[in-house]
Parts: C-alpha cells; structure tokens; sequence
C-alpha cells in the first residue's frame, strides 16, 4: 500500500518503519516542523511536509499518529472522499474522523514506543475498527502485513483497553522508578530487584498462557495480612507522604481481593 504519515513522532516513527519493513511505500510525512518530518523521511522514505495543503490524496492509507488532544483539530482540516484515513489512539473515539470522508478507521497499538529502541513488529497487537466492513477488511490487511495479531475492538470497548494499557505500562514504569529512586537513596543497585520484575512479567505471561486469574498469583504482606511488616513499611514512609499514601492505597486493593484470608 501506498501510505502518508501525519506525525514524526515515537509512534510514527515505529509505524512507519514497520509498514515499509513489510513492503508498503511511504508517499509522504507530514510533520508542524518539516525538519523532523525530513528526519523520518531520511530512514523510510518518502517526501517531507509541514502545509496540509500539500497533502497528496493518491494514497491507499493516510495514518495519523500524533497526540490525542491534536486528533480532533487536525482531522477538521482533511477531507479526502476516496481516501482511508486513521488514527492509532486508544482513547480517541472512530466518530471524530467522520468529518474527512466516508472512509475512516482506527489502528490501536497497545504498546510504549520509543524512537530510538528496536522493536520486534510481528509480535505487536493490532487493535482495528473500520467506518464499514469494507473500510474494516481493508485495516485487517495492512495491519496482517505486519503482525499476525489482529484484533476486532471498537471504540468503546477501546477506551477500556487504552486504561488498562495506561495501568500496567504507565503506572508500572512510575512504580519502577520510584522503587529504583528508593533504592538508590540508600546505595542499593536497581539490579538487585531486576529478577523481580522480569519475574512479575512471566506471571502476566502465565495467566495468558493458562487462563489463570492474576489474582491467584498474587503475594506479599497485605495477601498474608502480615500487619507487623506492613507497619514496618508505613514507618520507613512515615516522612513520604505521597508514597505512603501510595504504598497503603495499593495495600488496601490487595486486602480487598482477600477479606477472608486468615493470619498463618
């Protein structure tokens, strides 16, 4: 497929790579500063914008990967009636592209992208929606091209995906840091609870392998109502607020998910 990028960022940057990996063209990249479109250009092709007006309808796909709050704005500004336009937000309903022809969709990634960290394509999740079935069965193939995960979500059903994405992604990444800041303020290396983590990894990648509820899998001092360990805990805090609050927060969820677990 012939393709144009609106965007010239980390998703862009990754999308684009990945379609001219699995053989399609990229006609054009627009970015609001053509020196980073032309950055783009530079590894996949393509010829570098930053008016709209310059925009070359004659493509099979225009993909618009930029932030969500610029979606909206930006999308007033085409009206392409032949062309498949879409956006790859999860939290972006399908409806606000319906002003730039009848032919929109969605491609969601749920996945952190940056510019510069190789990624394996082919292992990406794929979530599509399409303005009709032939818009849809059109996504389907580009997206196919590049992974064989594929996956039919619509708008609503998206925007509980993109919060779920936000938890384990966003929210464990702010947990990592925190915990390596705690470590490195008492001169203890990050690597020491490496293992830890890649291990909290392999439960997720259990509980789809085998259908298990992670909740079965879960541990620590709040599943075993070890109260002196926890209070140990709030009193290394106790100076923390933010973090303590944090900290009794997620101890209370954990609880939640055991009322009836009795002390050993």
């Amino acid at each position: 497929m012939k393709l144009t990028i609106i965007g010239s960022g980390n998703v862009a940057t990754h999308l684009a790579k990945a379609s001219v990996a699995a053989g399609h063209e990229i006609v054009q990249i627009w970015s609001r500063k053509k020196e980073h479109a032309q950055l783009l250009t530079q590894l996949v092709g393509g010829d570098a914008f930053e008016d709209l007006e310059q925009l070359n309808p004659d493509v099979d796909c225009i993909l618009l990967a930029i932030p969500d709050d610029a979606i909206c704005s930006l999308s007033k500004q085409l009206r392409v009636e032949e062309t498949l336009v879409a956006h790859t937000s999860g939290s972006v309903p399908l409806s606000v592209l319906k002003d730039t022809g009848p032919f929109h969709g969605v491609i969601y990634i749920p996945q952190t992208f940056v510019r510069n960290v190789e990624m394996e394509y082919s292992q990406l999740p794929f979530c599509i929606e399409g303005s009709s079935v032939e818009v849809t069965e059109k996504i389907e193939i580009l997206a196919k091209s590049i992974s064989p995960n594929v996956y039919h979500i619509d708008s609503d059903r998206r925007q509980w995906l993109h919060l779920a994405s936000v938890m384990v992604n966003n929210f464990g990444n702010a947990l990592n840091a925190l915990a390596s800041q705690i470590l490195g303020q008492h001169q203890i290396p990050f690597s020491t609870i490496q293992p830890l983590i890649e291990a909290t990894a392999d439960k997720s990648r259990l509980s789809v392998q085998q259908g298990i509820n992670l909740w079965q899998l879960q541990t620590g001092p709040a599943v075993r109502n070890d109260e002196e360990t926890i209070a140990r805990h709030q009193e290394l805090l106790k100076n923390e607020d933010s973090v303590l609050k944090l900290y009794n927060l997620m101890t209370d969820l954990i609880r939640q998910q055991f009322p009836l677990h009795e002390k050993a």
